[in-house]
């Protein structure tokens, strides 16, 4: 029987017999721990603490993810759970809104530059002209105007990829910079519209970019970006290993980074994609003492800021604070933090996060319409954001298997907008 989205506490001999399960499913079937926990998004150490019986299995969608993974029903693992009567939740079909921007990131970004040399720069605009495109771009993607992001972004990145390769010397670190804040905009877009294979794309080109600038912090700013691609994909391991060689590498040799505001700001946001990485792998202390660390490093601050768009502060850790929460499946934490936070000064991309993450909280608690009422004033912020949001659309999927036939009209508009029953 569930319990406010949970199962309840497990004994000893419950959690070995549901082990054993998992583990004969999946000798059985070839599967190795570590392509398990990539289909359910956790880590081998996770796997094999299931496995073992040390690690419990509290959570219906984490159940169900083991299920999918393994090949079998739900009931197979568990049979007591409850038999699903609406299918899993699927990619709604039809052109992403970033597929023009997909198509900017395939191949080689300036060929025409290769073969014609200087001679390829027909058109010349000014720094301050493409500085300012640039900051466009960036309110289109902390807007969740992603249409209008993919439709400019083509010929941006056309005209920089270019200048980079054709325009002076001296011109070309701040060029450089552009185009470093030009892939890292696609990859926070492309991670919020879940196409995490060119997210990690463009995360790639953002750190070369970067490098090429002659300026360091922006090249961790753009590790950041690729820890969040390696999230989405499930690559836990490569999420891990990238946010803590940068936080490694910034505390041992990041003195004079660290002495000023951008590079605790970057130091901070690695600290929160560490959270969400043991959130996802379970990690309950450690998940916990990386939200600490970035505390911390937010008191240093003492204000919220936006260095390289990351909007690192004391009000986003609070954000990231509730989203590890309900990862973790602590609803009431969830709830309780999200209750003292103002966001009003952010984005309305961390705002509408903030409350797709207290609608989630209130899904696990089956509070139905708390829940609804929470995830369209998210819509309503961000509305390509939570109708494609992968979390948000497994929450109303979940809201509606719990409501059955007397699922409020809100709700069922909000299901049928995100296809979360598709």
């Amino acid at each position: 029987m569930l319990y406010k989205g949970r199962w309840p506490v497990a004994s000893d001999d419950e959690r070995k017999a549901f082990g054993a399960r998992v583990a004969a499913l999946r000798k059985q079937r070839g599967i190795k721990q570590t392509e398990l926990a990539t289909a359910v998004g956790r880590t081998p150490s996770w796997v094999s603490q299931v496995e073992r019986g040390v690690q419990p299995v509290s959570r219906l969608d984490v159940l169900q993810l083991l299920a999918d993974a393994l090949g079998v029903s739900v009931q197979a693992l568990n049979p007591d759970a409850p038999v699903a009567s609406v299918p899993p939740p699927t990619v709604p079909e039809g052109p992403n809104d970033l597929d023009a921007a997909r198509l900017t990131i395939s191949g080689h970004p300036a060929l025409g530059a290769l073969l014609a040399g200087r001679a390829a720069a027909t058109e010349r605009t000014s720094l301050a002209d493409l500085s300012h495109q640039v900051d466009v771009l960036w309110e289109l993607t902390h807007t969740a105007r992603f249409a209008e992001l993919s439709a400019q972004v083509g010929p941006l990145v056309d005209r920089l990829e270019a200048a980079v390769r054709t325009a002076a010397t001296a011109d070309r670190p701040a060029l450089h910079a552009l185009l470093a804040r030009v892939y890292q905009a696609l990859a926070a877009a492309f991670v919020r519209q879940d196409e995490a294979d060119a997210a990690w794309i463009a995360a790639d080109r953002a750190i070369r970019a970067a490098e090429q600038s002659g300026d360091v912090l922006p090249v961790f700013a753009g590790i950041y970006r690729l820890a969040q691609a390696f999230v989405r994909l499930k690559r836990l391991d490569q999420a891990e290993h990238a946010a803590t060689t940068a936080v490694r590498a910034l505390e041992t040799h990041g003195e004079d980074a660290l002495s000023v505001p951008e590079g605790l700001s970057v130091l901070g946001s690695l600290r929160l994609i560490l959270a969400l990485v043991h959130a996802r792998s379970g990690n309950r202390d450690q998940a916990r003492a990386e939200i600490s660390e970035a505390r911390s490093v937010a008191r240093r601050i003492g204000a919220d800021r936006n260095d390289f768009n990351l909007e690192f502060g004391p009000t986003n850790v609070e954000i990231q604070a509730v989203s590890t929460a309900v990862e973790l499946g602590d609803a009431g934490e969830a709830l309780d933090i999200g209750a003292r936070i103002n966001a009003e000064a952010l984005s309305p991309e961390r705002r509408s996060r903030l409350l797709m993450d207290l609608g989630r909280a209130h899904a696990q608690r089956r509070h139905v319409g708390e829940a609804v009422e929470y995830l369209l004033r998210a819509e309503e912020l961000a509305p390509e954001t939570v109708r494609s949001h992968t979390a948000s659309r497994a929450a109303i999927r979940e809201l509606t298997l719990i409501a059955g036939r007397t699922a409020p009209p809100e709700l069922v508009g909000l299901a049928e907008r995100s296809a979360a029953l598709d």
